[in-house]
């Protein structure tokens, strides 16, 4: 078994006709965890645990089963019983959950055998998964499998790492403006930010009810289909006819890309016009200045009472103010303590300014105005998506630096407007940098609530585009 080109459904077909067992699955996954250390992508490998699932799986499992006997790595915000849930924060390390949440525990119903828990950007507020937190390579956060001297993305950045490395071929992470579409792209796997309600989000460690959901990760569009079936229901889908999809670019979301970037996302729209999908250029006028009104302001405020409300869940006694006071990373402290804790909003000349009118208004009046220009725009166009590269660069130098405020807002600009209005979005790898040899990706959003439409129009595409070689 070619284990570089394996991948969930390849594994769960395998594993249902005997062709392999669930322990040399996981034993070969475990190792390839051990041997990439130094990618940082695990906080916790559950080694006896998972040898004793596959045992248990190749005995008696039901074959019958979509994930039976397969592989799999859970983001560290996501609570699987019995291993740390520490949200990539020094003052939860200790906090063992006793029941699984509810996205976990359809996986595992599902027959997925759960290795570890991934490593992430500290309490999912970044992009670049520089954490200081936890290491077990040496150097400080977790890196790209591509190349151990670049950031993952993040916040989902394990999860992403130990997809693209070929330890695992897929997993969870969660998404607020880009967490798992962000180290999707640069590490060259697929993802899923479902429509906001579409997993239950129980169970996961927040920032905003408003914002975030839980999202499968893996390393094709069907791989990511099969893992949305197992949390949302549904029959097996079959890949769209592409010569029925149309899609829509924006220009204003072409903006600030690197020379690879701008050439593979115009390579790859001239490939899906090649396969028949009708493409059109889209006005969404005042997008940046409608998202700039809800994100920030929507993640910062909820960001405190939600964050009380799970460390009450958890039975640890820990308050938010303890919790902050405990941040490694700097960017998250400083977050934490300049803004979620005070409630406060950056305002003019540097000053701050009470969060809540701004929250109230957010989401009163500009979220629901956003959501308006997205359902136009599909409905006027008679668009099954928006297309566009899902980061407008190609992983950075990972060090303090990548998780400054300004490549934050750089990685998510196309990535968080979507994410504002609750919408779907599907990455797809589409090719590596010319110059950068690199992993790029583009993303499709499409209307809320279509989020098979999306799925089966990325399983069409991965044949389009193919899957990334492995690193070397």
């Amino acid at each position: 078994m070619d284990f570089d080109q394996l991948t969930l459904s390849q594994a769960a077909a395998d594993l249902r006709t005997g062709t392999v067992t669930s322990t040399a699955l996981t034993t070969e996954a475990l190792a390839r965890a051990k041997t990439n250390a130094d990618l940082n992508a695990f906080v916790t490998l559950d080694e006896a645990g998972a040898l004793d699932a596959a045992a248990a799986f190749d005995a008696k499992g039901d074959r019958a089963q979509p994930l039976g006997g397969v592989p799999v790595v859970i983001k560290d915000n996501i609570e699987v019983a019995g291993l740390p849930c520490s949200a990539g924060t020094p003052a939860l390390k200790r906090y063992v959950p006793k029941v699984d949440a509810p996205v976990v525990a359809r996986l595992r119903a599902a027959g997925a055998i759960i290795i570890g828990k991934t490593s992430m950007h500290e309490l999912a507020f970044g992009i670049s998964g520089y954490n200081t937190a936890f290491k077990t390579g040496a150097e400080f956060g977790v890196r790209n499998a591509y190349d151990r001297a670049l950031i993952a993305g993040g916040s989902s950045s394990g999860t992403g790492a130990a997809i693209g490395a070929r330890i695992v071929a897929g997993g969870l992470g969660t998404d607020t403006g880009g967490s798992v579409r962000v180290p999707a792209a640069l590490n060259g796997c697929a993802s899923l930010r479902p429509t906001i309600g579409r997993y239950p989000q129980q169970g996961i460690a927040p920032i905003s009810h408003t914002r975030d959901t839980a999202g499968p990760m893996a390393a094709t569009m069907a791989d990511v289909a099969l893992l949305d079936r197992v949390i949302a229901g549904g029959d097996a889908l079959a890949a769209a006819d592409l010569k029925q999809v149309r899609i829509g670019i924006v220009k204003t979301m072409l903006t600030n890309l690197d020379a690879d970037t701008e050439a593979a996302f115009r390579a790859a729209i001239a490939q899906m016009k090649v396969h028949g999908i009708g493409i059109v250029e889209v006005e969404m006028p005042q997008l940046a200045e409608l998202n700039g009104r809800v994100g920030f302001p929507v993640a910062l405020y909820e960001a405190y009472d939600d964050m009380v409300s799970y460390l009450k869940h958890t039975g640890t006694g820990l308050t938010i103010e303890a919790l902050a006071k405990d941040i490694a990373s700097p960017d998250v402290k400083g977050t934490y303590d300049g803004l979620v804790i005070p409630r406060k909003l950056p305002g003019p000349g540097g000053t701050l300014v009470d969060a809540k009118p701004i929250y109230d208004a957010a989401i009163k009046t500009a979220r629901p105005v956003l959501q308006a220009l997205y359902s136009d725009t599909f409905s006027g166009n008679r668009l099954d998506a928006i297309a566009f590269p899902t980061t407008p660069r190609v992983a950075i130098a990972s060090n303090p630096d990548s998780s400054s405020l300004e490549n934050f807002g750089l990685f998510i600009q196309n990535t968080d407007p979507g994410s504002n209005a609750g919408i779907p979005g599907i990455q797809i790898p589409i090719a590596f940098g010319a110059s950068s040899r690199l992993p790029i990706g583009i993303e499709l959003d499409g209307p809320a609530g279509s989020d098979r439409r999306l799925l089966a129009i990325g399983m069409a595409l991965d044949d389009v585009f193919g899957r990334l070689p492995p690193p070397r």
